[in-house]
């Protein structure tokens, strides 16, 4: 039986530049079972998880739910949220840690501060190695579940990294994804062993562009741009590259100072692929890089 991962794969179609965008992540612990649309789908209280979702709109805090692997009962008893919340900006980037009684509370933060990389003192700061979210959400997509939750248990049996499942991270289509904290980058069509391979890199500093669906601090195209220059260069330390509009296109700059200006194209996908399964076949946009040029290094 076919699946939009599957038609996916047979299609080749590119996996770099699909990372969900965020400047910041918001993620709340919720255990029991998730609906397609988690924050008001969930032992998550309607009326929060709503207004939750009001509140980081146009801040660039995205906002999901986690639990932790493993089997979900519907209504754990629990001493509380475990609450995360990243901030993904190259250089700048940073993991806040809480418990909170109840999420409502949250919606006491100033999400516009959180947005632009201010934590405002929420929390403690996490010291330890990368967090792995597995998209596991089978209420949005049965790929993800499917896929993705055998993932996150065999990872976290491991032990190589702080495991979690997630409500969506976008791209169904990629099952099984993984987005890796602290720097944000996305992943896809992934194995155990390809896992485990981007969370030691990550707890080198480095990312693995060849399953990298991008760093979701940038726009997509800005994502096409920066891994452009990755595969180009070969570059792999995370915090490396920064990306940036201009009136020309899109320049990237590498920490010792080279730049690349990039022309980034959005094309429709051929043919006609569904992006989740059970829905019609679309044609999703897809962000390639017709033109790829070093600037001189300034003096």
């Amino acid at each position: 039986m076919s699946t939009c991962t599957t038609l996916s794969r047979e299609l080749t179609e590119p996996l770099a530049a699909t990372a969900a965008t965020a400047t910041t992540w918001l993620l709340i612990e919720q255990s029991g079972p998730w609906g397609a649309k988690a924050l008001t789908e969930s032992h998550l209280d309607t009326g929060t998880g709503r207004a939750l979702d009001a509140a980081c709109a146009g801040t660039g805090v995205r906002i999901a739910l986690i639990r932790r692997p493993g089997r979900h009962a519907d209504c754990l008893p629990t001493a509380g949220h475990e609450v995360i919340v990243a901030h993904t900006a190259p250089g700048r980037s940073w993991v806040r840690r809480a418990v909170v009684a109840d999420p409502a509370e949250l919606l006491g933060l100033d999400f516009t501060a959180l947005g632009g990389g201010e934590h405002g003192g929420f929390g403690t700061a996490h010291t330890g190695g990368p967090i792995a979210l597995v998209c596991t959400n089978g209420r949005r997509d049965r790929c993800c579940a499917l896929l993705g939750r055998p993932l996150a248990a065999e990872i976290a049996v491991a032990g190589h990294s702080e495991v979690w499942e997630v409500t969506h991270l976008g791209g169904h289509r990629f099952s099984p994804t993984m987005l890796v904290l602290p720097y944000g980058y996305a992943y896809g069509r992934l194995t155990a062993e390809i896992a485990k391979e981007v969370l030691a890199a990550t707890a080198a500093g480095r990312t693995v562009p060849e399953w990298s669906r991008g760093r979701s601090h940038w726009d997509r195209p800005g994502q096409a741009a920066e891994h452009a220059v990755r595969l180009l260069t070969g570059e792999t330390s995370a915090e490396a590259l920064t990306v940036r509009r201009t009136d020309d296109g899109i320049e990237v700059r590498h920490t010792d100072g080279r730049r690349w200006l990039a022309d980034v194209a959005e094309r429709a996908s051929e043919p006609p692929r569904p992006e989740s399964c059970g829905k019609a076949p679309g044609t999703p946009p897809r962000m390639d890089v017709v033109a790829l040029r070093e600037l001189r290094q300034q003096p």
